[in-house]
């Protein structure tokens, strides 16, 4: 399998990586956040992507995510697994446990950013379920292995979850989470909805592993969220998620049933292949190629 891993907040590398080489990309969406580590986990080619840049140099508003997931298309990565630090909007989603978030709710003002499509050629992908559910069966059997090991472990692996994601970088206000909490949602982020949307475009599958490192704003029995608080949390997060991702790299990676992630396309491009002009097909040929 050729698999993607993007790296949130606090996993800047990934170990355990062989052959290891360093691709710089520009792609027609411009250049990605870093460098592309690429290497051999298990018997799997292995594409990692720090999401902020190494360093931590980009804001959630700032990271290109076309690019993104445009470099990962061209190193030809099937499916993208996405590390993510997000806040808990409910009482039993506890810091330090792991959400793989089914769902979305779009807080965000940037859709242009979010897709591929535009400039002459028009598709409405199918996004009713923006996650690979194979993939997430896989990713959580793993988990719950990997702490079930480690007898010191109190973490929690919940299967399912709607992800709010707002734009920051600024924390949410009081009342905001708490109209989160009201409508019903599990977990909030800054980053993970606009790679749902184009590993959907593109045709690889996607599941985001995330990581509570906090309870946002709206328990008032605690202190408000601070970068100290989420930093805690991260280290303990990241070790985990390192040690999940290479028992799940090198363990024979397989979601066990195909999915329909790789067709997201088929019926999904409106514009005639004959009004697509020659420029917008090659700039496009990776993503629409087998289409029009």
């Amino acid at each position: 399998m050729k698999i993607g891993i993007i790296g949130g907040s606090g996993l800047y590398e990934l170990d355990d990586l062989r052959n290891v080489e360093t691709k710089e990309l520009a792609t027609p969406f411009g250049r990605p956040s870093d460098a592309f580590i690429c290497g051999v986990m298990g018997d799997n080619d292995v594409y990692f992507l720090p999401r902020h840049g190494r360093g931590h140099v980009l804001l959630p508003s700032e990271i290109n995510h076309r690019a993104n997931i445009f470099g990962f298309k061209m190193l030809g990565a099937e499916s993208i697994i996405s590390v993510s630090a997000v806040g808990s909007l409910k009482e039993d989603l506890r810091p330090r446990d792991i959400v793989l978030p089914d769902q979305y709710f779009d807080r965000t003002k940037n859709s242009t950013g979010h897709t591929f499509f535009g400039d002459g050629i028009v598709a409405h992908i199918s996004f009713a379920e923006p996650t690979c559910g194979k993939l997430r069966k896989c990713i959580a059997e793993t988990a719950r292995r990997v702490i079930k090991a480690d007898s010191g472990l109190d973490v929690r692996v919940n299967e399912g979850g709607t992800y709010v994601n707002m734009e920051g970088p600024a924390f949410s206000t009081r009342a905001e989470s708490h109209v989160y909490r009201q409508l019903g949602m599990d977990i909030i982020g800054m980053t993970s909805l606009p790679e749902a949307k184009l590993c959907r475009e593109a045709g690889i599958c996607y599941q985001p592993l995330a990581m509570v490192t906090d309870y946002d704003c709206w328990r008032e029995t605690e202190s408000a969220v601070t970068v100290d608080m989420v930093i805690e949390h991260l280290t303990a997060n990241t070790k985990l998620a390192k040690e999940i991702l290479v028992v799940l790299l090198t363990g024979g990676f397989e979601r066990k049933q195909a999915c329909d992630c790789s067709e997201s396309l088929k019926h999904a491009i409106l514009t005639n292949a004959g009004s697509i002009s020659e420029e917008t097909k090659k700039r496009m040929n990776i993503i629409v190629g087998k289409y029009v």
